[in-house]
Parts: structure tokens; C-alpha cells; sequence
């Protein structure tokens, strides 16, 4: 094990000793109440399989047969999330084979933030993370179920979907992902027409024509953002079936491993020798390799977010400084979009999760002493699923990368060091996406233009104010002013910029994701600007400097003039489009290195 992730190990179990074991004991209550139909008296049992068929109701008759939950967030408008819609009858017939029964217990909300990119929709994105992790709650509270499955793949989906399974920590919790849609148009060509639209010299019709050969068919986005991060950051914490994550949607594999998903959460189910309860498999160690996988890879910053947020649904508490220690010595080993030319089919096809997971844990970056729901050890996700006559087999995967443009070893990265860097100083802490933005941009220093809306900096650009060199700052977006939405529409721009020779930088307490580009991007600053953070204070024209090498980001202004200045007032929240119901979720919101979450209190 390499020093640096055994101690950063070690101090995360130091620090989330009390939260921890306070979850496991709460776990451990909820196994030896018993079944949860064995508590429930006849006319609720009853109740619970009504409309069920005849054969089903037989089954359930029968106190020893196990019942599976499937929680699902399918809807055809998510091309991810739209393959799921056959994923119920697959499993309840796999199910059936083995004496046992599948109920769809209950369906969860599920956005795209791909639809909602730039619109007000966006500002209920980040919350609905936090929906999505109570609606399991309340599809799992009915305690009718031995074991659940989780039906989910994109942004917010799968992190709560995993912090409401945790919440059942007691149950045997498998993740059933549908896969990424096979390959469209290029991301060079869609990145270069993106550009030419940003500039005026391409017409929408041309850019729709673009993005439809781009986003065409069912199944994930096929670029390295949020959904496919989740994807990688399920297998490294033991909570797919291996190598499930990049198999594309309505093929003999997919459906496969769908039908395998109940067979196996019954096998580890309780009264089992091989019980495997949620609580067991996500642990410290488990959220370390979820981290460093996430830095290997160069994933979405998102998870700087949703990783916090999920661990401390475990009881365990990790922060941006742990992120950042284990980024100084995880080498990056993938280039995939928007950090290289190519996509996720083709990152699987060269090894994939795979040679990944062999590679980290060759080089002692990843805990192999982990559970998992496919067994104990990390080593059985090195493995890569196959039909072989029909039947589904594991056998090991590539043991070298079999594309050196896309995938390298360990000792012999892209980069030497992962894809995400704390940044702090005076005006407060933030993380940035070093993996996809070239050395000569990570310092900065030049006068800041202050934003308060993204259209503001859209329209500057428009009306040709921003040729020149500035550092935008884009504030009040963090979780209690507006939500905290994601700000791709700024990309595009700033990129243009960029290329023109302009020294450009983003700060802001908002999100970018998967896609902050080539364009130096401090985001998720904390204290927010609605707390009265730095950010506003901040005024255009001030000096700013942004050191991704150094972690640096500073207000060049004296501090006493700082500190004399009238706080710029939060604007007003938006109404309409939903947002007016999510208030309260608004000023419940943590910090965001505390996962900007809504459900923990003053505990996050």
C-alpha cells in the first residue's frame, strides 16, 4: 500500500471513528429485527403482494422465499435511463428461477442535465440528488424486502440512489447500470462546430445536426462526466456486478448481467453464508478507491461533492484536503473526453475498469482487502465479463492497456498525478480540473469581471467586452443561493477566448462537472457568496490569482479595504420551474465540501 493513501486511509477512520460506529449499530439493529415480513402482520403482507400474479403470491406465501426490491429511475426522455424500462420483467423472471420474488418497489426522479444545461431546470439539479435519496427511503420503507436493486446511471441519480440505499445499510444493495449508447460523432468535431456557434460562424440548425449525431440513440453520454464517473466509481467501491459499467444497453451481455444482478443480492442476502449487507461493503477503504478512481481517470469534479455526500451516509467523513493528497500521488492513466479526443467505448475497449483496477492496485493505490457484493477482494473487478454459450462467465482482463492513447499503466501515466487539486486562500477553498487543461493555464493572475447571473458573462461576450485578459467571477451560485447549478454554457466561451491568446479563468460557487474543459476553472468555492464569503466582496477590476501548481487562490487586495467594503446583497431566488418548492432544501443546504446536501444537519 502506498504511504499516502494508507494515511490518508488511516486519518479518515481516525476522524469518522464516533459516525461510523454509530452507523454500524444502527445497521446491525435493523438485521436482528428480522425479515421485514416476518414483522409485518397478515393484512399488511397481504397488501403488499395484492396485484401480484398467482405464482408470485404463492411464493411470498412462503416466509423462506427471498423478496427483491427494484428501485428504479427510468423514463424514456434520459437516452441513459431509457433501457431500464425492460430491466423489471428481466429480473423478476431471473428471480422466479430460483424460488424467489421482485417487486418494483417504488421509481425515483431522474433529470438530465444535459436538458436543463443553461435553463432555470438546473438550479433543482444538485437538490435532486438529495430527492432521489429520500424517494428510496420511501420505496424501501414498506421493510418487505430482502435484498434491493438500484436502477440508475446519470448525474445526481446514482450518488442518491446510494445514499438512500445506505439508509437500509442492512439489506444486500446491487447497482444495475444500463451502459453508454454506442459512438457518434466525433468530440472534436462536436467540440469544433460547439466553438463555431459560440463565435456566431455556425447557424443553431448546424449545431443541432452536431449534437443529434452526437446524442443519438439510447444509453449514457458517451463522454467523461458525471454519469459515466458514477459508472467507475461503482465498480471501485464493489457495488456492480464486475465490469457492468461500459457494456452498451439492449445486447445479450447487458441483459445478462441484468438477469444475474437478483440472482447473486440473493445469494448474499441474510441467513446466507456469504451475507453481504450495503453497511459492509461501503466502508473507509472503499470511499478511498471510489477517490482514487476518480483521480486515475481524471472524472467529474461533481464527486468532490457526492463522494462526501455518500460517505457520509456510511458514517464516514472524508474532505477536499483528503482529495487532494491522494491526487498528488495518483497518477492520471486515462485520456477520455473532455480529457482527450476519444470516448468511454473506447476507454472500455482498451481495457477499461478492468485494467484500471489491476493497475491500481498493482501499484498499492487502491485497497484490495475490501467487501464487495461480487465477494471479498478488489481483485475480482480486474475481471471482465463474457458469453460463453449463452451462459454469463468472468474471466481476467487485459493485463496490458491495448490503447496507449487512451490508457496507460501506473508507471507510466499521461500525468503524474490525478485530475483534481484543492485550491484555498483568500478567497476561501475550491477545487479545480487539472486533467484536461494545459500547464501553461494553471497560473493566472489578472482583473477580475464579476458576474452575478452566467447570461451577464454570455451577453458580455456577445457584445465583444471580454477580449482581453480577466479572471470571471460568477457568484452567488452555491447550494443556498441558487441551488448550485452546473455552468457548461460558460465553457464554450471562455474556450474561444483561450484560443484567441487571452489569459481567461473561471471562480465561481457553482459547479462545472465533467466538462470544465481546457479553460483554468476554481469552482465550488466555499464559504458561498450567499454566506457572505468572499466572493462578495469581490469587485471587477480587483487582481486575482489563481496557482493550480502552488493550490493558490487569492484576492490580490489589501485586507483591510476588503474587509471594509458592503457585502454585495444575494440576489432574490428564481420562481417558476419548480424552484420556488425547493426554499427550504436552499437553506437546509452544507457547505459544499460537506457535499452541499440537504439531509444530515449540523452533522454534514
Amino acid at each position: 500500500m502506498h504511504p499516502v493513501t494508507a494515511a490518508v486511509t488511516a486519518r479518515i477512520v481516525e476522524r469518522s471513528r464516533e459516525t461510523r460506529a454509530d452507523y454500524l449499530a444502527r445497521m446491525e439493529a435493523a438485521r436482528h429485527a428480522g425479515p421485514g415480513r416476518a414483522k409485518l402482520s397478515c393484512a399488511n403482507w397481504a397488501h403488499a403482494f395484492a396485484a401480484s400474479p398467482d405464482g408470485d403470491k404463492q411464493r411470498m406465501r412462503n416466509p423462506n422465499a427471498p423478496n427483491v426490491a427494484i428501485v428504479s429511475a427510468y423514463n424514456d426522455m434520459l437516452s441513459a435511463h431509457q433501457p431500464l424500462e425492460r430491466f423489471p420483467e428481466i429480473i423478476k423472471a431471473a428471480a422466479e428461477t430460483v424460488g424467489a420474488t421482485a417487486q418494483f418497489a417504488g421509481g425515483v426522479p431522474a433529470m438530465c442535465d444535459g436538458v436543463t444545461q443553461g435553463r432555470p431546470g438546473m438550479e433543482l439539479s444538485l437538490f435532486s440528488r438529495d430527492v432521489i435519496a429520500m424517494s428510496t427511503a420511501v420505496a424501501l420503507t414498506h421493510d418487505a424486502f430482502d435484498a434491493a436493486l438500484m436502477l440508475g446511471i446519470c448525474d445526481k441519480i446514482v450518488p442518491g440512489l446510494t445514499i438512500g440505499g445506505l439508509a437500509f445499510g442492512h439489506l444486500p444493495v446491487i447497482f444495475v447500470p444500463g451502459g453508454p449508447m454506442t459512438s457518434g460523432a466525433s468530440n472534436a468535431d462536436k467540440a469544433r462546430v460547439r466553438g463555431l456557434y459560440a463565435e456566431g460562424k455556425a447557424t443553431r440548425d448546424e449545431l443541432l445536426d452536431m449534437e443529434m449525431k452526437s446524442y443519438h440513440g439510447p444509453g449514457t453520454c458517451t463522454f467523461y462526466g458525471t454519469a459515466n464517473s458514477n459508472q467507475m466509481m461503482m465498480e471501485m467501491m464493489g457495488l456492480h456486478l464486475p465490469g457492468a459499467a461500459f457494456v452498451t444497453p439492449n445486447t445479450p451481455l447487458r441483459d445478462a448481467l441484468t438477469a444475474q444482478a437478483p440472482l447473486r443480492a440473493i445469494a448474499i442476502a441474510e441467513g446466507t453464508n456469504a451475507y453481504t449487507p450495503m453497511s459492509a461493503v461501503v466502508d473507509e477503504k472503499s470511499i478511498v478507491n471510489a477517490i482514487v478512481g476518480l483521480l486515475a481517470t481524471g472524472g467529474s469534479t461533481n464527486h468532490t461533492l457526492h463522494i462526501v455526500a455518500m460517505a457520509r451516509a456510511a458514517g464516514v467523513i472524508v474532505d477536499w484536503t483528503d482529495f487532494d493528497e491522494l491526487s498528488r500521488i495518483t497518477p492520471l492513466m486515462a485520456r477520455v473526453y473532455p480529457n482527450g479526443s476519444e470516448d468511454v467505448n473506447a476507454f472500455h475497449a482498451a481495457g477499461g475498469m478492468a485494467y484500471v483496477v489491476r493497475q491500481l492496485l498493482d501499484a498499492g493505490l487502491a485497497h484490495e482487502d475490501v467487501v464487495t457484493v461480487a465477494g471479498e477482494g478488489l481483485r475480482r473487478y480486474q475481471q471482465e465479463p463474457f458469453l460463453q454459450d449463452g451462459k454469463l462467465v468472468w474471466r481476467e482482463g487485459p493485463s496490458t492497456s491495448l490503447n496507449p492513447d487512451i490508457l496507460r499503466p501506473a508507471n507510466d501515466p499521461f500525468l503524474p498525478e490525478g485530475g483534481i487539486r484543492l485550491l484555498s486562500g483568500g478567497l476561501g477553498r475550491a477545487v479545480i480540473k487539472t486533467s484536461a487543461v494545459k500547464d501553461e493555464h494553471l497560473i493566472i493572475e489578472a482583473p477580475a469581471i464579476v458576474f452575478e447571473d452566467q447570461d451577464d458573462l454570455l451577453e458580455a461576450h456577445k457584445n465583444g467586452e471580454l477580449n482581453r485578459d480577466f479572471v470571471a467571477v460568477v457568484r452567488f451560485q452555491g447550494p443556498q443561493a441558487n441551488g448550485m447549478p452546473e455552468l457548461h454554457s460558460l465553457t464554450p466561451v471562455l474556450g474561444v477566448l483561450q484560443d484567441k491568446g487571452f489569459k481567461v479563468a473561471l471562480v465561481t460557487d457553482g459547479r462545472m462537472s465533467g466538462a470544465s474543459g481546457k479553460v483554468p476553472a476554481a469552482i465550488h468555492v466555499s464559504p458561498e457568496a450567499g454566506l457572505g464569503g468572499p466572493l462578495a466582496y469581490v469587485r471587477t477590476g480587483d487582481l486575482l490569482r489563481l496557482d493550480a501548481h502552488a493550490g493558490v487562490l487569492e484576492i490580490l487586495v489589501d485586507a483591510a479595504e476588503l474587509a471594509a467594503r458592503p457585502r454585495a446583497p444575494k440576489p432574490p431566488a428564481g420562481f417558476g420551474y419548480g424552484r420556488e418548492l425547493f426554499g427550504a432544501m436552499r437553506r437546509a443546504a452544507g457547505p459544499a465540501e460537506a457535499g452541499a446536501c440537504t439531509l444530515f444537519g449540523d452533522a454534514a
